[in-house]
């Protein structure tokens, strides 16, 4: 893999987004659904963090890159949210249903994932090449192996929110909702995303109306999942 050369700069650090991920979580309510997919957030990129320092990335720098962005673009969000000011389409639903007691934490915790998986990460990756200087084949490798940790994500999250055998059914309209989304399709379609977004990087106006709708499709995806159930 060609390495990417220049060096992000110290400010932006793991640590750095972890701390902020950390402020957010503690001024929250455990039930709000922002809180619920920020506690799932703060754990993989902890692990990201675990794995860079055990030297599990091939370039520790790039790896460093890619999370930074992909977190900020995430705290972003819930930034101008609290200020007042309009967050992508992508992340809308969750903060608008964040405090709906018919929406289940399970619910709260994928579509946070859908949109920070289905939106921001391809554009992460757009960041990051522009920050180093590099092709997103220059990344594929990091790319891979945070969406690994993604992934193994996932099946925690299942694993910790998941209904109780007796509350989830074949009848249960959470089962329907979970087999309506998958990660590893959203990681897929993510890196397809960012590949054809730096290929338009030089037709702005095409790369804007294809971010555009790429956050809108992603917004509505989300919003499916936090259709209120029945308790």
């Amino acid at each position: 893999m060609a390495h990417c050369e220049q060096v992000i700069s110290a400010a932006g650090t793991v640590d750095t987004v972890v701390s902020r991920m950390r402020s957010l979580g503690a001024a929250l309510p455990a039930r709000d659904g922002v809180a619920v997919f920020n506690r799932v957030y703060l754990a993989v990129t902890e692990a990201v963090d675990r794995h860079i320092d055990a030297g599990g990335f091939p370039d520790a720098r790039a790896a460093i890159a890619l999370d930074v962005r992909f977190a900020e673009r995430y705290l972003t969000a819930v930034e101008a949210a609290a200020a007042a000011r309009r967050p992508p389409a992508c992340w809308r639903p969750l903060l608008q249903f964040r405090r709906h007691p018919g929406v289940r934490p399970l619910q709260f915790a994928l579509a946070g994932v859908n949109a920070h998986v289905g939106h921001d990460l391809a554009l992460a990756v757009v960041d990051t090449c522009r920050t180093l200087g590099c092709e997103p084949v220059d990344l594929e490798d990091e790319f891979d192996r945070v969406g690994d940790l993604l992934v193994s994500l996932e099946e925690r999250i299942r694993e910790d929110l998941m209904p109780g055998p007796d509350l989830l059914q074949i009848a249960d309209p959470l089962t329907h909702l979970l087999g309506a989304w998958s990660l590893e399709r959203a990681r897929d379609a993510a890196w397809t995303a960012a590949r054809t977004l730096w290929a338009l990087r030089r037709l702005p106006d095409v790369a804007g109306e294809f971010t555009e709708r790429l956050d809108t499709a992603v917004g509505f995806a989300g919003r499916m999942l936090l259709t209120p159930l029945p308790g």
